[in-house]
């Protein structure tokens, strides 16, 4: 390998790196504006339960997954059997992620019970379904099935959660028409988070010499697109479909800083802005 070469590369490795630790961070942070919203308004309305359920179940399951992969010699030992003794790539940021995502999903679950919500804010015949009936797989699971086949079975139930979570917040921003009460903050940490994500996995698939490498998990990639497909679509409602951003409960824009904005009747006929 020439001396440009090797530099190019070591390049690439420094930018690889410097991507992978910010989609990191912002994956991290992007569930607090949302426990800052709720704070700040004292009020959980416009907050889809359903959302929340299937957030905390599923970081509930990948914290799991990610723990028995990384604490549990069997499960290890096991996987590299299984895969021409390789090793599984849980790593320690892997774990924090999971932990840091599910402690910020315990928190914001709480707040619907403490902060002010809707009549009609319960979850739904089809959450306590999903809840129910995966439940009962996983508690089959651990009667009849190999500890491996268990931690692996939890990671499908995330892949469900993943898949379908954000469903109900959308049907609820447009059944209101308004996405007051939902952080768009979060979203954009997410987007981003996902953008640099996918650059990461096709700079490594470059750098190899094999582009295929960045669709060699179709479910992971699939997966990502799934989210940052929902992600555009809630800057679409956010940004273009409702603009209007009066909440009686507290104004989200007040939170980040901005010293502008209105309130009055929710007609909009005796707003002042301030």
């Amino acid at each position: 390998m020439t001396e440009a070469a090797v530099l190019e590369q070591s390049a690439s490795g420094v930018i690889s790196a410097v991507l992978g630790w910010t989609y990191f961070v912002a994956w991290s942070v992007s569930f607090y504006p949302q426990i800052i919203l709720n704070y700040r308004r004292k009020s959980v309305e416009g907050l889809s339960i359903d959302y929340l359920i299937y957030n905390l179940y599923g970081f509930t399951c990948y914290s799991l997954f990610n723990s028995a992969f990384f604490f549990n010699k069997s499960v290890g030992d096991e996987y590299a059997r299984r895969n021409d003794g390789h090793q599984n790539l849980v790593r320690f940021n892997d774990l924090f992620f999971s932990y840091n995502a599910l402690a910020a999903c315990l928190i914001t679950f709480w707040q619907t019970f403490y902060y002010k919500r809707s009549a009609t804010q319960e979850s739904s015949w089809l959450a306590r379904m999903y809840f129910g009936t995966t439940l009962a797989g996983l508690a089959g699971m651990l009667l009849f099935a190999p500890i491996y086949n268990t931690v692996y079975y939890l990671s499908y139930v995330k892949l469900g959660c993943s898949m379908i979570k954000y469903i109900p917040q959308t049907w609820i921003n447009y059944r209101r028409k308004s996405t007051v009460g939902w952080s768009i903050h979060n979203i954009i940490l997410d987007f981003t988070g996902g953008i640099l994500s996918f650059s990461q996995l096709i700079l490594d698939a470059a750098r190899s010499g094999n582009v295929a490498e960045a669709f060699g998990n179709p479910v992971k990639f699939g997966l990502g697109l799934v989210s940052i497909g929902f992600d555009l679509m809630f800057m679409f409602q956010h940004y273009i479909l409702y603009t209007d951003r009066y909440d009686p409960q507290n104004i989200e824009d007040v939170l980040w800083g901005q010293d502008t904005f209105e309130y009055g009747s929710t007609d909009g006929s005796d707003r002042v802005s301030v």
